[in-house]
Protein backbone atom coordinates (compact mmCIF):
# COMPACT_ATOMS: atom_id res chain seq x y z
CA UNK A 1 0.00 0.00 0.00
CA UNK A 2 0.96 3.66 -0.59
CA UNK A 3 2.76 4.73 2.60
CA UNK A 4 1.52 7.25 4.82
CA UNK A 5 3.24 10.98 4.04
CA UNK A 6 2.83 14.02 3.70
CA UNK A 7 3.15 16.69 0.37
CA UNK A 8 6.38 17.38 1.09
CA UNK A 9 7.52 14.13 1.18
CA UNK A 10 6.61 13.27 -2.36
CA UNK A 11 8.22 16.20 -3.80
CA UNK A 12 11.39 15.28 -1.56
CA UNK A 13 11.52 12.17 -3.31
CA UNK A 14 10.64 13.59 -6.24
CA UNK A 15 13.70 15.78 -6.00
CA UNK A 16 15.88 12.50 -5.14
CA UNK A 17 14.65 11.67 -8.90
CA UNK A 18 16.14 15.03 -10.48
CA UNK A 19 19.03 14.73 -8.35
CA UNK A 20 20.10 11.04 -9.82
CA UNK A 21 19.23 12.58 -13.52
CA UNK A 22 21.61 15.83 -13.44
CA UNK A 23 24.14 13.93 -12.38
CA UNK A 24 24.79 11.23 -14.85
CA UNK A 25 25.48 12.12 -18.54
CA UNK A 26 25.96 8.34 -19.89
CA UNK A 27 22.78 6.85 -20.19
CA UNK A 28 23.89 3.24 -18.46
CA UNK A 29 24.98 5.17 -15.58
CA UNK A 30 21.59 6.93 -15.72
CA UNK A 31 19.34 3.95 -15.93
CA UNK A 32 20.47 2.48 -13.02
CA UNK A 33 20.46 5.27 -10.61
CA UNK A 34 16.65 6.25 -11.67
CA UNK A 35 15.28 2.94 -11.17
CA UNK A 36 16.94 2.15 -7.76
CA UNK A 37 15.10 5.66 -6.49
CA UNK A 38 11.70 5.08 -8.01
CA UNK A 39 11.78 1.58 -6.51
CA UNK A 40 12.46 2.85 -3.25
CA UNK A 41 10.28 5.84 -3.84
CA UNK A 42 7.06 3.44 -4.77
CA UNK A 43 8.02 0.38 -2.18
CA UNK A 44 7.73 -2.11 -5.39
CA UNK A 45 9.89 -5.21 -6.18
CA UNK A 46 10.86 -4.72 -9.56
CA UNK A 47 11.26 -1.83 -12.06
CA UNK A 48 12.79 -1.37 -15.86
CA UNK A 49 12.90 0.98 -18.14
CA UNK A 50 12.21 0.17 -22.14
CA UNK A 51 13.42 2.77 -24.53
CA UNK A 52 11.57 3.41 -28.41
CA UNK A 53 13.27 1.78 -31.13
CA UNK A 54 12.18 4.22 -33.70
CA UNK A 55 13.06 1.92 -36.60
CA UNK A 56 11.46 -1.26 -35.91
CA UNK A 57 8.36 0.86 -33.51
CA UNK A 58 9.64 -1.67 -30.70
CA UNK A 59 10.11 -1.05 -27.14
CA UNK A 60 13.61 -2.49 -26.04
CA UNK A 61 14.32 -3.44 -22.47
CA UNK A 62 17.41 -1.17 -21.05
CA UNK A 63 17.88 -1.51 -17.60
CA UNK A 64 15.86 -3.39 -14.91
CA UNK A 65 15.89 -4.50 -10.81
CA UNK A 66 14.38 -7.30 -9.98
CA UNK A 67 13.84 -8.83 -13.83
CA UNK A 68 17.01 -8.43 -14.84
CA UNK A 69 16.48 -11.49 -17.40
CA UNK A 70 14.13 -8.96 -19.58
CA UNK A 71 17.45 -6.74 -20.01
CA UNK A 72 19.85 -9.77 -20.46
CA UNK A 73 17.12 -11.60 -23.09
CA UNK A 74 17.10 -8.41 -25.38
CA UNK A 75 13.22 -8.58 -24.48
CA UNK A 76 11.82 -6.10 -27.24
CA UNK A 77 8.13 -5.35 -27.29
CA UNK A 78 5.93 -3.76 -30.01
CA UNK A 79 4.17 -0.70 -29.64
CA UNK A 80 0.44 -1.69 -28.99
CA UNK A 81 1.15 -4.97 -27.77
CA UNK A 82 1.14 -6.38 -24.23
CA UNK A 83 1.17 -4.24 -21.14
CA UNK A 84 4.40 -1.82 -21.97
CA UNK A 85 3.43 -1.13 -25.81
CA UNK A 86 -0.37 -0.57 -24.53
CA UNK A 87 1.03 2.07 -22.87
CA UNK A 88 3.23 3.42 -25.39
CA UNK A 89 0.57 3.36 -28.14
CA UNK A 90 -2.36 5.04 -25.70
CA UNK A 91 0.50 7.60 -24.06
CA UNK A 92 -1.06 6.87 -20.72
CA UNK A 93 -0.92 5.21 -17.58
CA UNK A 94 -1.90 1.36 -17.14
CA UNK A 95 -2.56 -0.51 -14.13
CA UNK A 96 -2.75 -4.49 -14.28
CA UNK A 97 -4.22 -5.27 -10.55
CA UNK A 98 -3.83 -9.64 -11.67
CA UNK A 99 -0.84 -9.93 -13.86
CA UNK A 100 -2.18 -13.86 -13.38
CA UNK A 101 -5.53 -12.63 -15.37
CA UNK A 102 -3.85 -9.94 -17.77
CA UNK A 103 -2.99 -10.51 -21.35
CA UNK A 104 1.05 -9.53 -21.49
CA UNK A 105 3.55 -10.62 -24.27
CA UNK A 106 6.26 -10.77 -22.13
CA UNK A 107 6.50 -14.55 -20.07
CA UNK A 108 9.09 -12.91 -17.84
CA UNK A 109 6.42 -11.21 -16.01
CA UNK A 110 4.98 -14.35 -14.97
CA UNK A 111 7.82 -16.25 -14.31
CA UNK A 112 9.32 -13.80 -11.76
CA UNK A 113 6.28 -14.48 -10.10
CA UNK A 114 5.17 -10.98 -10.23
CA UNK A 115 1.21 -10.17 -9.35
CA UNK A 116 0.79 -6.50 -9.84
CA UNK A 117 1.93 -3.86 -12.32
CA UNK A 118 1.74 0.33 -12.98
CA UNK A 119 3.30 1.39 -15.89
CA UNK A 120 3.34 5.17 -17.29
CA UNK A 121 4.78 6.48 -20.64
CA UNK A 122 8.04 8.37 -21.14
CA UNK A 123 6.92 11.29 -22.98
CA UNK A 124 9.20 14.06 -24.17
CA UNK A 125 7.71 17.33 -25.88
CA UNK A 126 4.69 14.90 -26.82
CA UNK A 127 6.39 12.04 -28.12
CA UNK A 128 6.79 8.72 -26.52
CA UNK A 129 10.34 7.34 -25.72
CA UNK A 130 9.70 4.66 -23.49
CA UNK A 131 8.17 3.25 -20.84
CA UNK A 132 8.91 3.24 -16.99
CA UNK A 133 7.19 0.44 -15.70
CA UNK A 134 7.05 -1.04 -11.54
CA UNK A 135 5.75 -4.35 -10.16
CA UNK A 136 4.68 -6.27 -7.08
CA UNK A 137 5.22 -9.46 -5.88
CA UNK A 138 2.14 -9.97 -3.88
CA UNK A 139 -1.41 -8.06 -5.06
CA UNK A 140 -1.33 -4.49 -4.53
CA UNK A 141 -4.22 -1.93 -5.67
CA UNK A 142 -2.03 0.55 -6.67
CA UNK A 143 -3.94 4.11 -5.90
CA UNK A 144 -4.11 7.59 -7.84
CA UNK A 145 -1.49 9.00 -5.91
CA UNK A 146 0.82 6.49 -7.01
CA UNK A 147 0.28 6.98 -10.56
CA UNK A 148 0.95 10.88 -10.44
CA UNK A 149 3.93 10.52 -8.41
CA UNK A 150 5.25 7.95 -11.10
CA UNK A 151 4.17 9.52 -14.10
CA UNK A 152 5.65 12.31 -12.22
CA UNK A 153 9.22 10.48 -11.73
CA UNK A 154 8.82 9.60 -15.61
CA UNK A 155 8.69 12.81 -16.53
CA UNK A 156 11.92 13.69 -15.02
CA UNK A 157 13.40 10.68 -16.19
CA UNK A 158 11.98 11.08 -19.96
CA UNK A 159 13.85 14.42 -19.98
CA UNK A 160 17.19 13.12 -18.45
CA UNK A 161 17.11 10.48 -20.68
CA UNK A 162 16.50 12.42 -23.38
CA UNK A 163 19.71 14.65 -22.48
CA UNK A 164 21.70 11.46 -22.12
CA UNK A 165 20.91 10.21 -25.60
CA UNK A 166 21.70 13.25 -27.15
CA UNK A 167 25.01 13.20 -24.82
CA UNK A 168 26.01 10.21 -26.10
CA UNK A 169 24.77 10.61 -29.26
CA UNK A 170 26.98 13.48 -29.80
CA UNK A 171 29.90 11.39 -28.06
CA UNK A 172 29.33 8.79 -30.63
CA UNK A 173 29.60 11.15 -33.53
CA UNK A 174 32.96 12.54 -31.77
CA UNK A 175 34.16 9.23 -31.58
CA UNK A 176 33.37 8.42 -35.08
CA UNK A 177 35.07 11.20 -36.75
CA UNK A 178 38.05 10.19 -34.65
CA UNK A 179 37.94 6.39 -35.57
CA UNK A 180 37.68 7.89 -39.14
CA UNK A 181 39.92 10.10 -38.95
CA UNK A 182 42.65 7.06 -37.51
CA UNK A 183 41.54 5.24 -40.52
CA UNK A 184 42.48 8.31 -42.60
CA UNK A 185 45.96 8.67 -41.43
CA UNK A 186 47.06 5.24 -42.13
CA UNK A 187 45.62 5.63 -45.31
CA UNK A 188 47.55 8.32 -46.12
CA UNK A 189 50.24 7.19 -44.65
CA UNK A 190 50.96 4.12 -46.67
CA UNK A 191 51.30 3.72 -50.57
CA UNK A 192 52.18 -0.06 -50.41
CA UNK A 193 49.05 -2.30 -50.64
CA UNK A 194 49.90 -5.30 -47.78
CA UNK A 195 51.69 -2.52 -45.86
CA UNK A 196 48.47 -0.41 -46.04
CA UNK A 197 46.00 -3.54 -44.63
CA UNK A 198 48.56 -4.60 -42.37
CA UNK A 199 48.09 -0.53 -40.60
CA UNK A 200 44.43 -0.58 -41.15
CA UNK A 201 43.40 -4.20 -40.08
CA UNK A 202 43.64 -3.62 -36.41
CA UNK A 203 42.60 -0.02 -36.29
CA UNK A 204 39.42 -1.20 -37.89
CA UNK A 205 39.19 -4.27 -35.39
CA UNK A 206 39.56 -2.39 -32.67
CA UNK A 207 36.92 0.29 -33.28
CA UNK A 208 33.85 -1.71 -34.31
CA UNK A 209 35.11 -3.82 -31.45
CA UNK A 210 34.67 -7.40 -33.24
CA UNK A 211 36.86 -10.58 -33.13
CA UNK A 212 37.80 -10.71 -36.61
CA UNK A 213 38.28 -8.44 -39.79
CA UNK A 214 39.40 -9.27 -43.56
CA UNK A 215 39.85 -7.16 -46.68
CA UNK A 216 39.00 -9.30 -49.82
CA UNK A 217 40.24 -7.13 -53.28
CA UNK A 218 38.20 -7.92 -56.72
CA UNK A 219 40.63 -9.95 -59.36
CA UNK A 220 39.26 -8.69 -62.66
CA UNK A 221 40.42 -11.19 -64.78
CA UNK A 222 39.11 -13.83 -62.70
CA UNK A 223 36.32 -12.44 -61.49
CA UNK A 224 36.93 -13.78 -58.02
CA UNK A 225 37.60 -12.03 -54.76
CA UNK A 226 41.06 -12.63 -53.21
CA UNK A 227 41.71 -12.41 -49.64
CA UNK A 228 44.42 -9.90 -49.34
CA UNK A 229 44.45 -9.72 -45.46
CA UNK A 230 43.28 -10.75 -42.70
CA UNK A 231 43.25 -10.46 -38.65
CA UNK A 232 41.70 -13.52 -36.06
CA UNK A 233 41.36 -15.35 -39.42
CA UNK A 234 44.53 -15.62 -40.82
CA UNK A 235 44.02 -18.86 -42.78
CA UNK A 236 41.43 -17.06 -45.11
CA UNK A 237 44.61 -15.00 -46.68
CA UNK A 238 44.63 -16.64 -50.25
CA UNK A 239 40.79 -17.89 -50.66
CA UNK A 240 39.29 -17.05 -53.70
CA UNK A 241 35.21 -16.68 -53.68
CA UNK A 242 33.67 -16.38 -57.04
CA UNK A 243 31.75 -12.74 -57.50
CA UNK A 244 28.51 -13.21 -56.18
CA UNK A 245 28.85 -16.45 -54.44
CA UNK A 246 28.62 -16.84 -50.77
CA UNK A 247 28.90 -14.27 -48.07
CA UNK A 248 31.59 -11.85 -49.55
CA UNK A 249 31.06 -12.57 -53.26
CA UNK A 250 26.69 -10.97 -52.94
CA UNK A 251 28.31 -8.22 -50.83
CA UNK A 252 30.26 -7.28 -53.55
CA UNK A 253 28.15 -8.16 -56.53
CA UNK A 254 24.88 -6.57 -55.08
CA UNK A 255 27.52 -3.38 -53.61
CA UNK A 256 25.24 -2.88 -50.58
CA UNK A 257 26.19 -4.09 -46.82
CA UNK A 258 25.01 -7.35 -45.22
CA UNK A 259 24.83 -8.91 -41.99
CA UNK A 260 24.61 -12.73 -41.32
CA UNK A 261 24.50 -15.64 -39.27
CA UNK A 262 26.84 -17.60 -40.16
CA UNK A 263 25.16 -20.95 -38.37
CA UNK A 264 22.13 -20.13 -40.52
CA UNK A 265 23.52 -19.03 -43.66
CA UNK A 266 24.91 -20.76 -46.54
CA UNK A 267 28.72 -19.28 -46.35
CA UNK A 268 31.10 -20.26 -48.99
CA UNK A 269 34.32 -20.10 -47.38
CA UNK A 270 34.75 -22.91 -44.78
CA UNK A 271 37.06 -21.41 -42.80
CA UNK A 272 34.25 -18.79 -41.65
CA UNK A 273 32.36 -22.27 -39.44
CA UNK A 274 35.60 -23.36 -38.71
CA UNK A 275 36.87 -20.25 -36.72
CA UNK A 276 33.40 -20.44 -35.33
CA UNK A 277 32.01 -16.98 -35.79
CA UNK A 278 28.88 -16.19 -34.90
CA UNK A 279 27.63 -12.81 -36.47
CA UNK A 280 29.61 -11.12 -39.67
CA UNK A 281 28.74 -7.66 -41.27
CA UNK A 282 30.41 -7.04 -44.37
CA UNK A 283 30.69 -3.55 -46.78
CA UNK A 284 31.83 -3.12 -50.17
CA UNK A 285 34.72 -1.31 -51.08
CA UNK A 286 33.38 1.27 -53.89
CA UNK A 287 35.11 3.70 -55.61
CA UNK A 288 33.07 5.54 -58.44
CA UNK A 289 30.29 3.15 -57.99
CA UNK A 290 32.23 -0.12 -58.85
CA UNK A 291 33.40 -2.06 -56.33
CA UNK A 292 36.50 -3.00 -55.89
CA UNK A 293 36.65 -5.57 -53.15
CA UNK A 294 34.91 -6.47 -49.69
CA UNK A 295 35.59 -5.38 -46.03
CA UNK A 296 34.11 -7.55 -43.39
CA UNK A 297 33.92 -7.91 -39.96
CA UNK A 298 33.06 -10.75 -37.26
CA UNK A 299 32.21 -11.63 -33.49
CA UNK A 300 32.88 -15.25 -31.95
CA UNK A 301 29.26 -14.51 -30.01
CA UNK A 302 26.18 -13.81 -31.38
CA UNK A 303 25.83 -9.58 -31.99
CA UNK A 304 22.99 -7.23 -32.91
CA UNK A 305 24.98 -4.89 -35.20
CA UNK A 306 23.45 -1.41 -34.42
CA UNK A 307 22.86 1.02 -37.66
CA UNK A 308 25.33 3.33 -36.23
CA UNK A 309 27.83 0.31 -36.49
CA UNK A 310 26.71 -0.30 -40.42
CA UNK A 311 27.00 3.40 -41.19
CA UNK A 312 30.88 3.73 -39.55
CA UNK A 313 31.92 0.84 -41.26
CA UNK A 314 30.70 2.10 -44.40
CA UNK A 315 32.57 5.29 -43.77
CA UNK A 316 35.68 3.34 -43.08
CA UNK A 317 35.01 1.28 -46.04
CA UNK A 318 35.21 4.54 -48.46
CA UNK A 319 38.52 6.04 -47.00
CA UNK A 320 39.92 2.30 -47.24
CA UNK A 321 38.62 1.83 -51.08
CA UNK A 322 40.75 5.12 -51.54
CA UNK A 323 43.43 4.29 -50.06
CA UNK A 324 43.67 0.71 -52.21
CA UNK A 325 42.75 2.46 -55.28
CA UNK A 326 45.58 4.94 -54.57
CA UNK A 327 48.22 2.38 -53.78
CA UNK A 328 47.44 0.28 -56.49
CA UNK A 329 47.83 3.18 -58.81
CA UNK A 330 51.01 3.78 -56.98
CA UNK A 331 52.17 0.42 -57.44
CA UNK A 332 51.05 0.25 -61.19
CA UNK A 333 53.16 3.57 -61.76
CA UNK A 334 56.03 2.19 -60.76
CA UNK A 335 55.95 -0.81 -62.37
CA UNK A 336 55.14 1.27 -65.36
CA UNK A 337 57.94 3.55 -65.07
CA UNK A 338 60.18 0.12 -64.37
CA UNK A 339 58.87 -1.20 -67.65
CA UNK A 340 59.45 1.69 -69.47
CA UNK A 341 62.76 1.82 -68.32
CA UNK A 342 63.51 -1.58 -69.00
CA UNK A 343 61.99 -1.11 -72.79
CA UNK A 344 64.10 2.17 -73.48
CA UNK A 345 67.19 0.63 -72.83
CA UNK A 346 66.24 -2.56 -74.48
CA UNK A 347 64.83 -0.77 -77.54
CA UNK A 348 68.52 1.29 -77.34
CA UNK A 349 70.60 -1.52 -77.23
CA UNK A 350 68.70 -3.01 -80.34
CA UNK A 351 68.27 -0.18 -82.23
CA UNK A 352 72.18 0.28 -81.73
CA UNK A 353 73.43 -2.81 -83.56
CA UNK A 354 71.65 -2.11 -86.65
CA UNK A 355 71.90 1.90 -86.73
CA UNK A 356 75.72 0.96 -85.80
CA UNK A 357 75.82 -1.88 -88.85
CA UNK A 358 74.63 0.82 -91.77
CA UNK A 359 76.27 3.64 -90.60
CA UNK A 360 79.34 1.77 -90.66
CA UNK A 361 79.04 0.40 -94.23
CA UNK A 362 77.96 3.80 -95.64
CA UNK A 363 80.97 5.54 -93.61
CA UNK A 364 83.68 2.64 -94.86
CA UNK A 365 82.32 3.07 -98.43
CA UNK A 366 82.16 6.85 -98.37
CA UNK A 367 85.78 6.97 -96.90
CA UNK A 368 87.33 4.01 -99.41
CA UNK A 369 85.04 3.49 -102.08
CA UNK A 370 87.75 3.92 -104.53
CA UNK A 371 89.50 1.92 -102.89
CA UNK A 372 87.88 -0.94 -102.12
CA UNK A 373 87.54 -4.38 -104.74
CA UNK A 374 84.05 -4.51 -106.48
CA UNK A 375 83.71 -8.00 -104.38
CA UNK A 376 84.18 -6.57 -100.75
CA UNK A 377 81.80 -3.45 -101.88
CA UNK A 378 78.89 -5.61 -103.38
CA UNK A 379 79.65 -7.53 -99.81
CA UNK A 380 79.33 -4.41 -97.73
CA UNK A 381 76.58 -3.08 -99.86
CA UNK A 382 74.33 -6.58 -98.91
CA UNK A 383 75.34 -6.43 -95.41
CA UNK A 384 73.90 -1.93 -94.93
CA UNK A 385 70.98 -3.87 -96.73
CA UNK A 386 70.55 -6.61 -94.42
CA UNK A 387 70.26 -4.48 -91.59
CA UNK A 388 69.02 -1.74 -93.03
CA UNK A 389 65.92 -3.69 -93.65
CA UNK A 390 66.41 -5.25 -89.63
CA UNK A 391 66.32 -2.12 -88.38
CA UNK A 392 62.99 -1.13 -90.40
CA UNK A 393 61.35 -4.23 -89.29
CA UNK A 394 62.38 -3.15 -85.46
CA UNK A 395 61.06 0.37 -86.02
CA UNK A 396 58.00 -1.01 -87.66
CA UNK A 397 57.24 -3.40 -84.76
CA UNK A 398 58.17 -0.56 -82.02
CA UNK A 399 55.81 1.99 -83.73
CA UNK A 400 53.56 -1.08 -84.15
CA UNK A 401 53.77 -1.42 -79.76
CA UNK A 402 53.53 1.88 -79.35
CA UNK A 403 49.77 2.19 -81.36
CA UNK A 404 48.83 -0.81 -79.13
CA UNK A 405 49.95 0.92 -75.77
CA UNK A 406 48.11 3.91 -76.87
CA UNK A 407 45.21 2.27 -78.00
CA UNK A 408 45.34 3.69 -81.35
CA UNK A 409 44.62 0.80 -83.43
CA UNK A 410 40.58 1.25 -84.87
CA UNK A 411 39.69 -3.22 -84.95
CA UNK A 412 37.32 -3.10 -87.80
CA UNK A 413 35.94 -6.47 -88.12
CA UNK A 414 34.05 -7.70 -91.34
CA UNK A 415 33.18 -11.20 -93.12
CA UNK A 416 36.53 -12.74 -94.42
CA UNK A 417 36.89 -15.96 -96.52
CA UNK A 418 39.62 -17.54 -94.09
CA UNK A 419 41.44 -19.40 -96.63
CA UNK A 420 41.95 -16.67 -99.61
CA UNK A 421 42.86 -14.31 -96.50
CA UNK A 422 45.60 -16.81 -95.33
CA UNK A 423 47.11 -17.45 -98.40
CA UNK A 424 47.80 -13.84 -99.32
CA UNK A 425 49.27 -13.62 -95.50
CA UNK A 426 51.57 -16.47 -96.28
CA UNK A 427 52.06 -14.96 -100.19
CA UNK A 428 53.45 -11.95 -98.14
CA UNK A 429 55.98 -13.96 -96.54
CA UNK A 430 57.65 -14.45 -100.07
CA UNK A 431 60.42 -17.07 -98.70
CA UNK A 432 57.87 -19.01 -96.75
CA UNK A 433 55.37 -20.23 -99.17
CA UNK A 434 56.30 -23.50 -99.87
CA UNK A 435 56.94 -23.98 -96.23
CA UNK A 436 53.25 -23.97 -95.39
CA UNK A 437 50.40 -26.50 -95.56
CA UNK A 438 46.72 -24.45 -95.04
CA UNK A 439 44.38 -26.98 -93.66
CA UNK A 440 41.34 -24.80 -93.72
CA UNK A 441 37.70 -25.69 -95.56
CA UNK A 442 37.38 -23.52 -98.76
CA UNK A 443 34.04 -22.34 -97.99
CA UNK A 444 34.96 -21.15 -94.20
CA UNK A 445 34.04 -17.50 -93.04
CA UNK A 446 34.22 -15.13 -90.22
CA UNK A 447 34.09 -12.03 -88.79
CA UNK A 448 37.29 -10.55 -88.19
CA UNK A 449 39.61 -7.91 -88.66
CA UNK A 450 42.36 -8.78 -91.89
CA UNK A 451 44.86 -6.35 -90.43
CA UNK A 452 44.65 -7.85 -86.92
CA UNK A 453 44.53 -11.52 -89.31
CA UNK A 454 47.81 -10.64 -91.35
CA UNK A 455 49.78 -9.37 -87.77
CA UNK A 456 49.34 -12.21 -85.69
CA UNK A 457 49.65 -14.92 -88.30
CA UNK A 458 52.32 -13.52 -90.18
CA UNK A 459 54.34 -13.32 -86.62
CA UNK A 460 53.53 -16.75 -86.06
CA UNK A 461 54.84 -17.76 -89.35
CA UNK A 462 57.72 -16.38 -88.99
CA UNK A 463 58.68 -17.71 -85.68
CA UNK A 464 57.55 -21.12 -87.24
CA UNK A 465 60.35 -20.69 -90.28
CA UNK A 466 62.63 -19.23 -88.09
CA UNK A 467 62.75 -21.44 -85.02
CA UNK A 468 60.84 -24.57 -86.11
CA UNK A 469 60.91 -27.24 -89.14
CA UNK A 470 58.45 -28.36 -91.56
CA UNK A 471 55.72 -29.48 -91.97
CA UNK A 472 54.20 -25.90 -90.79
CA UNK A 473 50.88 -26.12 -91.01
CA UNK A 474 47.97 -23.05 -90.32
CA UNK A 475 44.53 -25.23 -89.20
CA UNK A 476 41.59 -22.65 -88.78
CA UNK A 477 37.26 -23.84 -87.54
CA UNK A 478 35.44 -22.48 -85.68
CA UNK A 479 34.04 -23.64 -82.10
CA UNK A 480 32.48 -22.24 -79.07
CA UNK A 481 31.77 -19.00 -80.25
CA UNK A 482 35.50 -18.35 -81.42
CA UNK A 483 37.38 -18.10 -84.66
CA UNK A 484 40.52 -20.72 -83.75
CA UNK A 485 43.26 -19.86 -85.83
CA UNK A 486 46.42 -22.29 -85.02
CA UNK A 487 50.27 -22.32 -86.94
CA UNK A 488 52.09 -25.18 -85.75
CA UNK A 489 55.28 -26.61 -86.91
CA UNK A 490 57.82 -29.86 -86.39
CA UNK A 491 60.36 -28.04 -84.51
CA UNK A 492 62.10 -28.50 -81.08
CA UNK A 493 59.22 -26.79 -79.65
CA UNK A 494 60.05 -23.57 -77.15
CA UNK A 495 62.47 -23.57 -74.95
CA UNK A 496 61.09 -24.50 -71.60
CA UNK A 497 62.92 -21.96 -69.31
CA UNK A 498 61.27 -19.87 -71.87
CA UNK A 499 57.94 -20.81 -71.57
CA UNK A 500 56.65 -18.49 -68.88
CA UNK A 501 57.77 -15.11 -70.95
CA UNK A 502 57.16 -16.24 -74.12
CA UNK A 503 54.99 -13.57 -74.58
CA UNK A 504 56.63 -10.90 -72.93
CA UNK A 505 58.73 -8.04 -74.96
CA UNK A 506 62.49 -9.11 -75.98
CA UNK A 507 62.41 -12.33 -74.63
CA UNK A 508 63.81 -14.71 -76.57
CA UNK A 509 66.69 -17.97 -76.35
CA UNK A 510 69.70 -17.20 -76.28
CA UNK A 511 70.87 -17.87 -79.83
CA UNK A 512 68.48 -15.79 -81.00
CA UNK A 513 68.50 -13.38 -83.72
CA UNK A 514 65.28 -11.57 -83.60
CA UNK A 515 63.97 -9.08 -81.72
CA UNK A 516 61.47 -10.69 -79.51
CA UNK A 517 58.91 -8.28 -80.40
CA UNK A 518 56.89 -10.45 -82.82
CA UNK A 519 54.86 -12.95 -80.01
CA UNK A 520 54.55 -9.53 -77.61
CA UNK A 521 52.88 -7.81 -81.06
CA UNK A 522 50.91 -10.83 -82.17
CA UNK A 523 48.69 -11.02 -78.48
CA UNK A 524 48.74 -7.35 -78.53
CA UNK A 525 46.70 -7.51 -81.50
CA UNK A 526 44.68 -10.28 -80.59
CA UNK A 527 43.65 -9.09 -77.05
CA UNK A 528 42.24 -5.26 -79.07
CA UNK A 529 40.02 -7.79 -80.94
CA UNK A 530 38.71 -8.70 -78.13
CA UNK A 531 40.54 -12.33 -77.74
CA UNK A 532 43.58 -14.06 -77.50
CA UNK A 533 46.93 -15.68 -78.14
CA UNK A 534 47.89 -19.29 -76.84
CA UNK A 535 50.67 -21.07 -77.01
CA UNK A 536 50.11 -24.97 -76.67
CA UNK A 537 52.92 -27.20 -75.52
CA UNK A 538 53.33 -30.20 -77.01
CA UNK A 539 55.66 -33.34 -77.11
CA UNK A 540 57.14 -32.41 -80.96
CA UNK A 541 56.95 -29.03 -82.16
CA UNK A 542 55.07 -26.21 -81.06
CA UNK A 543 51.58 -24.45 -81.94
CA UNK A 544 50.62 -21.49 -81.09
CA UNK A 545 46.49 -20.84 -81.37
CA UNK A 546 44.89 -17.45 -82.19
CA UNK A 547 41.35 -17.22 -80.44
CA UNK A 548 38.87 -14.64 -81.67
CA UNK A 549 34.78 -14.11 -80.42
CA UNK A 550 32.44 -14.56 -83.02
CA UNK A 551 28.60 -13.67 -82.74
CA UNK A 552 26.35 -16.31 -83.73
CA UNK A 553 25.53 -14.61 -87.55
CA UNK A 554 25.56 -17.75 -90.02
CA UNK A 555 28.70 -16.46 -91.67
CA UNK A 556 30.96 -19.30 -89.95
CA UNK A 557 31.08 -22.79 -90.72
CA UNK A 558 31.32 -25.31 -87.77
CA UNK A 559 34.89 -26.59 -87.80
Amino acid sequence: MWPEGSTEEHVRRLQSVTDAALAHLRLDELLAALLERTRQILEVDTCAILLLDEETNELVACAALGIEEEVEQGVRVPVGGGFAGRIAAEKRPVILDDVDHAHVLNPLLREKGIKSMLGVPLVVEGEVRGVLHVGSLVLRAFQDEEVQLLQLVADRAALAIEHARLFEAERTARERIEHVQAVTDAALAHLEVNELLHVLLPRIRDILRTDTCAVLLLDEESKELVARAALGIEEEVGVRIPLGAGFAGRVAAEARPMIIDVDEYQVYNPILRQKHLKTMLGVPLLVRGAALGVLHVGTLTPRRFAREEVELLQLVAERVASAIERAQVHEELIQLDQLKLNFVAIASHELRTPATAVYGVLKTLVARGPDLGEELREELLRVGVEQGERLRRLLEELLDLSRLDARAITVEPRPVVLKAALTDVVRGAHSVTDAVELDIPDDLAAVVDPLVLERVVSNLVANAVRYGAPPIRIVAQTRDRHLRVAVEDSGPGVPKELEGRIFDRFARGGADTGHGLGLAIARAYAQAHGGDLVYDRRPGGARFELLIPQERNGLSKPG
